[in-house]
C-alpha cells in the first residue's frame, strides 16, 4: 500500500425531502448565491420551486444562470464568472448532475482568478482560490458532488479537459433519491457506467497489498450491478435509487483510491469522443473501457482474474487464467449492453474516419502518454479505438 492523505469534507444530506434544507445550508456561508442549473427539467418536476422557496425562507438572494449542457461549455462558465463579479456573488449553488456541478466548480475558481478559467484545464495555472459551492444532486453518475475534480469542454477546438483541487470539493451535497425518479432509463444507465468506470480507474492497478480497498471497490461494484437492472424495470424503486446514488458518491470521493496508484487512461480516451461527437460521457465509457481492458489485461492477468471472480462471480479456470480474465471483460460488456448502453463505436454512431485525429489529440501529438497501469502512446490509443469499433 502506498502512502496517502485522504480528506473528504463534503457534508452529505441524504434522503427524502432533503432539498428543503438547502436554504439553511446555504445560510451558513452567504446571503447571496448564483443558482446554476441546466434546462427546464428542475422546473417541470417542481424542484426549482422547492429550492427557491427554501432560499427565500432563509432570506437568501439568488441570481440565476441556466443552460448547462452535457459536456459543459467554457463559454457559459465565462458568462457565469462575469455574472458573479458584477453582482458580488460569493457562493455557487449547483442544482443538477455532474455537468452542472463541474460548470459550477469552474465558475467558482474563475471568479477570484485574474486570467482565463481555461488556464486551469490546460495546466497553465494551478487552483489557489475558489468560491465555496453547494449541490442539490439530480443525477447520480459523475460523483462530482463530493469530488475534487471538474471537466470542461472548450468549443474552440472541441477540447475536453479536467482539473482538480480539494478547494473545489462542494461544502455540502443534498441527495434525495426521489429526485432521480423521472430520469430516462438511458440517462440512468449512462450514470451507472460512469460510476463503474470511476471504480475501474482505481481497481486496475499494479499496487500490491491493497486488499481493503480492493474489497471496498468490489462491494461498490456489486451494489451497482445488483441494483441498476431494478431501475430499468421500476424507475421509482426508492431503495435501488438510494443504493445507486450513494454508490456514485463513494465511487469518486477518493476513498476507493487510497493507498493505490490509479490509471485514468480510459477517461482521457473517452473525452475525445464526447468532445468531438458530444456523446454522453457514460455511454462513451461503456464503449471505451472494455476495449481498454482487452488491450492491457496481459500486463497483469491476475488482477483481471480477480475482477472476473470477485465482481462477476465467474469460476476461475486455474489452468487457463487468461480465459477467466477475458470472460470477465466480456461479462462487463454484456452488462452494459443489458441496461441499454452502446458497447461499440458504431452503436454510438461513430465511424473510423477520425480515430487517428482523436488518438493524436488524446496524446497531444504523441508527446504525452495516458494512464499508469500501462502507459499508452498515440499508437496504443488508436488501437484501443479500433478495438472499440468491434
Amino acid at each position: 500500500m502506498n502512502n496517502f492523505i485522504f480528506q473528504s469534507p463534503t457534508r452529505i444530506i441524504f434522503g427524502k425531502d432533503s432539498e428543503n434544507q438547502v436554504g439553511a445550508e446555504v445560510k451558513k456561508f452567504t446571503k447571496k448565491v448564483l443558482l446554476h442549473y441546466g434546462g427546464g427539467s428542475i422546473k417541470k418536476t417542481g424542484l426549482y420551486n422547492r429550492v427557491t422557496a427554501s432560499l427565500k425562507e432563509n432570506n437568501i438572494e439568488y441570481i440565476e444562470l441556466s443552460g448547462v449542457q452535457p459536456n459543459p461549455r467554457v463559454s457559459l462558465v465565462r458568462e457565469g464568472i462575469e455574472l458573479c463579479r458584477k453582482n458580488d456573488i460569493d457562493f455557487i449553488l449547483a442544482v443538477g448532475g455532474g455537468s452542472v456541478i463541474d460548470s459550477s466548480k469552474a465558475i467558482a475558481v474563475g471568479v477570484p482568478y485574474e486570467g482565463d478559467v481555461w488556464d486551469f484545464y490546460i495546466g497553465k495555472s494551478k487552483i489557489n482560490d475558489s468560491l465555496p459551492l453547494g449541490v442539490v444532486l439530480t443525477l447520480p453518475a459523475a460523483g462530482s458532488e463530493a469530488s475534487p475534480s471538474s471537466v470542461l469542454t472548450n468549443e474552440d477546438g472541441w477540447l475536453k479537459k479536467g482539473t482538480g483541487s480539494d478547494l473545489i470539493r462542494p461544502k455540502f451535497a443534498i441527495m434525495n433519491p426521489e429526485l432521480t425518479f423521472t430520469l430516462p432509463a438511458y440517462q440512468t444507465a449512462c450514470g451507472v457506467a460512469d460510476m463503474m468506470a470511476h471504480i475501474m480507474e482505481r481497481y486496475f492497478t499494479h499496487t500490491t497489498d491493497v486488499d481493503l480497498t480492493d474489497r471496498l471497490c468490489e462491494a461498490t461494484f456489486r451494489t451497482i450491478i445488483d441494483n441498476a437492472p431494478k431501475l430499468i424495470i421500476d424507475p421509482e424503486d426508492y431503495a435501488a435509487r438510494a443504493e445507486i446514488m450513494w454508490a456514485g458518491t463513494i465511487a469518486h470521493n477518493g476513498l476507493l483510491g487510497t493507498g493505490r496508484e490509479e490509471d485514468w487512461a480510459s477517461h482521457s480516451i473517452e473525452h475525445e469522443l464526447s468532445a468531438i461527437y458530444d456523446v454522453a460521457h457514460g455511454a462513451g465509457l461503456a464503449v471505451v473501457f472494455p476495449a481498454w481492458m482487452k488491450y492491457v489485461y496481459k500486463h497483469n492477468v491476475s488482477r483481471f482474474v480477480q475482477f472476473a471472480v470477485r465482481v462477476w462471480n465467474l469460476e476461475n479456470d486455474f489452468h487457463h487464467p487468461e480465459k477467466t480474465a477475458l470472460k470477465g471483460i466480456e461479462k462487463t460488456k454484456e452488462f452494459f449492453s443489458s441496461i441499454g448502453l452502446p458497447v461499440t463505436l458504431e452503436e454510438l454512431g461513430i465511424m473510423d474516419d477520425r480515430l487517428d485525429e482523436m488518438a493524436d489529440k488524446c496524446t497531444a501529438g504523441d508527446t504525452v502518454t495516458q494512464g499508469r497501469f500501462v502507459k499508452l502512446n498515440k499508437k496504443d490509443v488508436y488501437e484501443i479505438y479500433k478495438l472499440a469499433s468491434e
